[in-house]
């Protein structure tokens, strides 16, 4: 089983602009490990608390009612893209999923600092939520998470923007 200080130590690593990103999406056991819908709820809903607390809470709705749906929404996005049910079909309107996700992001000016505050926070949402789940189980979770961040960002330290293709970041069979 993992530990707090195992999940904190994950590793960050930069976005180059125009990169290509090979990701794989995370593995069922993962899914599985953390409590399938229910500890994949868990996970989520406490790692958007503490969103709501950081410095990209910005980026989310303000009025409780509607980030409970934003809660609800990624939530389901998570569970599907870990090889849980398909609850997510709807949202994604016939797209990839990964796609979706990537082109929902373009309507925002994210940068590396918010893509590091997001995954800062939700290791530390690991840390408190999957201590009972397999080390490796995390670090492949954690490795989709890390990659896929970096098709989100869009907006540069030298005031460029780059939104990045889906072509370039084609999963990993």
């Amino acid at each position: 089983m993992a530990t707090k200080k195992e999940i904190m130590a994950l590793d960050m690593s930069p976005v180059i602009k125009g990169e290509a990103v090979p990701f794989k999406n995370p593995p069922l056991e993962f899914f599985k490990a953390i409590g399938e819908e229910e500890g994949m709820k868990e996970l989520m809903y406490d790692f958007y608390d503490k969103i709501y607390e950081s410095d990209i809470a910005n980026f989310f709705p303000q009025d409780e009612e509607e980030f409970d749906e934003v809660k609800f929404k990624n939530t389901k996005f998570f569970v599907q893209i870990c090889g849980g049910p398909k609850v997510y079909e709807d949202e994604a309107k016939g797209m990839n999923l990964n796609e979706y996700m990537i082109r929902l992001h373009d309507d925002f000016s994210i940068t590396e600092k918010s893509r590091i505050e997001w995954l800062g926070t939700m290791r530390e949402a690991l840390a408190d939520k999957a201590q009972n789940v397999d080390i490796e189980l995390i670090k492949e979770f954690w490795e989709y998470l890390e990659r896929f961040s970096k098709l989100t960002v869009n907006t540069f330290a030298d005031g460029s923007t780059y939104y990045a293709a889906y072509t370039q970041a084609k999963e990993e069979k």
